[in-house]
């Protein structure tokens, strides 16, 4: 059982990473910001330092809740409209930056938070712009089109 000091760095540097990609998915207009980011990262990490070595099924209860905290956040519209799927897939995401804090690899869980912030900002990013799809939809005939006579 790690120290109560250890614990509570895990928890700080998971409320920090929720934190950071929170305020990104703030910034970008989801319902879900940096509160609710930093709390999944907190409580992910401090249930993982605390259980994953002696009930690694509470961690399993994590990943459990977070799905229904992602079902939570994509909003049905009008006919086929989905929105909030990005935001869901990066709760989970920060669920997974925070077990990794909690399970003492803070480092790695600095680089997915990197590389989840460079995958929701590329077509933001000058010069990795033409590495976002969107950039080429024009281009491309859509799945629901019928094919060409």
């Amino acid at each position: 059982m790690p120290s109560e000091a250890t614990v509570i760095i895990r928890v700080l540097i998971g409320t920090a990473l929720g934190f950071v990609l929170g305020f990104e998915r703030g910034v970008r207009g989801s319902a879900a910001g940096d509160r609710t980011f930093s709390l999944v990262g907190a409580s992910a990490a401090a249930v993982t330092a605390l259980f994953y070595r002696s009930s690694p099924q509470a961690v399993a209860g994590v990943v459990t809740g977070i799905g229904f905290i992602g079902g939570g956040v994509v909003l049905h519209g009008q006919g086929t409209l989905i929105r909030g799927v990005t935001t869901a897939a990066t709760v989970f995401a920060t669920a997974a930056a925070g077990i990794l804090v909690g399970a003492g690899r803070p480092l790695a869980a600095v680089v997915l938070v990197l590389l989840l912030l460079m995958i929701l900002e590329i077509r933001f990013m000058p010069g990795l712009r033409i590495l976002d799809s969107q950039h080429y939809r024009g281009r491309f005939q859509q799945d629901d089109q019928p094919p060409p006579t």
